[in-house]
């Protein structure tokens, strides 16, 4: 496969952290209701409040992979849409995230395959934590029951 098809698919996989991000903020807004409902309504108090600070904490720790991620789907896509002087690009791309302080002078010069294990290993975490985020709901949404009797 030829660099600018690998760059266009890496750009177009990291494009779907979009839709992650989104779920996540959904779920994120849900736990600030959460968290701001228990001054309105009494509810299971304390295993409310955790849920509500985990998916908080969760939400914003994934808005900054999906920040990141987002920045190397449109590095790569912009990358690959004038892929005729990568060489060139490449190393102008270093110097600038160089001097932009977003990466060290060191990992200049590596190769694409390594950048795009790089990108990719951004995505499954921003994935893992919505995922977490998920299953955080999911335990609340089935343990509310429990936790109201036990409460």
């Amino acid at each position: 496969m030829s660099i600018d098809m690998q760059l266009q698919a890496t750009a177009n996989v990291l494009r779907r952290g979009d839709s992650l991000d989104r779920l996540s903020t959904g779920l994120t807004l849900l736990g600030a209701l959460l968290g701001l409902s228990q001054y309105l309504v009494p509810g299971p108090g304390l295993w409310s409040l955790v849920c509500s600070g985990g998916l908080l904490v969760l939400g914003l720790w994934q808005k900054y992979w999906a920040l990141r991620v987002g920045f190397d789907a449109d590095l790569f896509r912009h990358l690959a849409d004038r892929a005729e002087d990568l060489p060139q690009r490449t190393q102008d791309l270093d110097q600038a995230l160089t001097a932009l302080g977003m990466q060290p002078a060191e990992r200049g010069g590596r190769p694409w395959s390594e950048r795009i294990t790089g990108a990719l290993k951004l995505l499954r975490r921003q994935a893992l934590l919505v995922v977490a985020q998920v299953l955080l709901t999911l335990f609340f949404i089935l343990a509310s029951p429990w936790l109201n009797v036990a409460g």
